[in-house]
């Protein structure tokens, strides 16, 4: 079977180009690779100079013009230093050729301001980094600004909040690409965090640990190396040598979500690993993956994936086989 042709993404340099924010995506993107270690995107910078200054204090080579952009499967536009408040007619342009061509759209923290200046959100919801998502639904009442996400999946057009989160949604083109497996992997290969879905909230508490060192990670690694357990909160509690109410408190703190959310998350996860990569029967995979029944699998698939586990199945089992 040959390779599928390799996804090209142009990352936009804009001017004042936030460093940290252009950098995501080459990273998480120019590390994803499949078993063999073959490339599944081709990333290159492009700007409208040879050196565009970035908000660090130092000038960036960018590989390719921004013609270049316009021809590229995904388009990937950061923050600016300006929070993306000066017009950049130029950005403008490209982002609307390329969506005019089928590319998909993709904007890190304030490089929202940049998308929304084409239009192409009007009527979408979208995100930015939480202390600009005011001034973005005021500059653009027409978009439907989620300040509390990490970031909105729309398609063709994604949204991410801010530095950490643009590689949340990096992660998820990933996934959406070539399924859970190949984005655990590039995950790991960062050392990040394989999952943090966008619906989980931006701000997550975190305070000084009750004590040196404290924290539930011993308890979350548990719970992900025994998902096909029973786990009520009462004996997480008393794994975990705290309350019920305590380990509630500080697994939203640690997590930005409760116990029984990010349990369910994982074993979602985990059952796309298994619809991705084996032909267990649904209702034995269920099981394996500690839902108490086929309807409890395909309620949560609904509610984090909006799709069903058998139509999840026929999209990735082929992809992960080469056949897509």
């Amino acid at each position: 079977m040959m390779p599928s042709p390799e996804h090209t993404v142009a990352v936009l340099a804009p001017k004042g180009v936030v460093a940290f924010d252009l950098a995501i995506p080459c990273q998480v993107l120019g590390q994803a690779a499949n078993r063999h270690a073959s490339r599944r995107y081709r990333v290159a910078v492009c700007g409208d100079a040879p050196q565009v200054p970035t908000d660090s204090g130092f000038l960036l080579s960018a590989e390719h013009d921004l013609a270049w952009a316009t021809r590229a499967d995904t388009v990937v536009v950061p923050g600016t230093a300006d929070d993306g408040v000066v017009d950049q007619p130029e950005i403008t342009e490209v982002l609307l050729e390329a969506h005019r061509r089928g590319a998909r759209l993709v904007s890190i923290c304030t490089g929202a301001f940049l998308l929304a200046a084409t239009g192409l959100l009007d009527g979408r919801r979208a995100t930015t980094h939480w202390a600009h998502a005011r001034r973005l639904a005021e500059t653009y009442p027409a978009v439907h600004v989620e300040p509390d996400l990490l970031f909105v999946d729309e398609g063709d057009v994604l949204t991410s909040a801010g530095l950490a989160a643009g590689i949340d949604l990096c992660l998820q083109l990933v996934r959406a690409d070539h399924g859970a497996r190949v984005a655990n992997a590039t995950a790991r290969r960062l050392v990040v965090a394989p999952v943090r879905a966008g619906g989980q909230a931006q701000f997550i508490e975190q305070p000084l640990p009750e004590g040196s060192g404290v924290t539930l990670a011993p308890l979350r690694d548990w719970m992900l190396a025994n998902l096909q357990e029973s786990m009520p909160l009462h004996e997480l509690a008393d794994r975990a040598l705290v309350s019920v109410r305590t380990l509630t408190r500080r697994f939203r703190q640690e997590t930005g979500v409760s116990p029984v959310e990010w349990l369910t998350e994982q074993r979602v996860r985990r059952a796309q690993e298994l619809l991705e990569h084996s032909d267990l029967p649904i209702e034995a995979l269920a099981g394996e993956c500690g839902f108490t029944s086929t309807e409890a699998l395909r309620t949560a698939f609904r509610r984090v994936l909006r799709t069903t586990p058998q139509e999840y199945r026929r999209t990735f089992a082929g992809a992960v086989h080469g056949r897509r």
